[in-house]
């Protein structure tokens, strides 16, 4: 039985059927066809419109630079300008009746990696890893898509491009 080898080179992952280099083929993952729509969110949001009016990602995802998951707004945050901002709008008013029954806005994941990844915002900003970087062009987007891929080739040619670690354990949790 043949040891699986997982090497980094060059920017590709091979993988071999045995600890010789015979026989190694680049790794290729999960293929993804961008951009990936989503299912509707529970009301109409633009970051478009949210940037252009002055608010910054952090405004919004408020512990993207403190924790592994940046946070999703709920309706009190939203509630803070739009008890005066575009109150006559018919996605406002909902987001004012889910406000007053205490409701919890259900987001829609549009990015997502499997649950055996480990992935940090907080460690991603400190290392000034921009948001456009992963998320793609999110500040121009009225309705957002998956514009980049989330696969283990992605993020390990980032790292090699960025010169960080591309240690396993880095990302994953190997029974340590």
């Amino acid at each position: 039985m043949g040891l699986i080898v997982v090497l980094f080179h060059g920017g590709l992952l091979f993988l071999g059927g045995s600890a010789s280099a015979q026989g190694q083929q680049a790794y290729q993952g999960i293929r993804e066809t961008l951009p990936i729509e989503v299912a509707p969110q529970p009301v109409p949001f633009s970051h478009k419109q949210h940037v252009t009016a002055g608010l910054a990602c952090q405004d919004c995802h408020a512990t993207v630079a403190k924790k592994e998951r940046a946070g999703l707004p709920d309706a009190e945050k939203c509630m803070l300008c739009h008890t005066t901002i575009k109150t006559e709008s018919p996605a406002v008013e909902k987001l004012t009746r889910i406000h007053q029954e205490g409701g919890k806005l259900d987001w829609v994941r549009v990015y997502r990696v499997p649950d055996f990844v480990f992935f940090s915002h907080a460690n991603h900003v400190k290392a000034d890893v921009e948001c456009v970087s992963c998320h793609g062009p999110v500040k121009q987007r009225d309705v957002l898509a998956k514009e980049i891929s989330t696969s283990m080739i992605t993020c390990m040619n980032c790292h090699v491009a960025k010169k960080a670690s591309i240690s396993c354990y880095l990302c994953h949790e190997l029974g340590q």
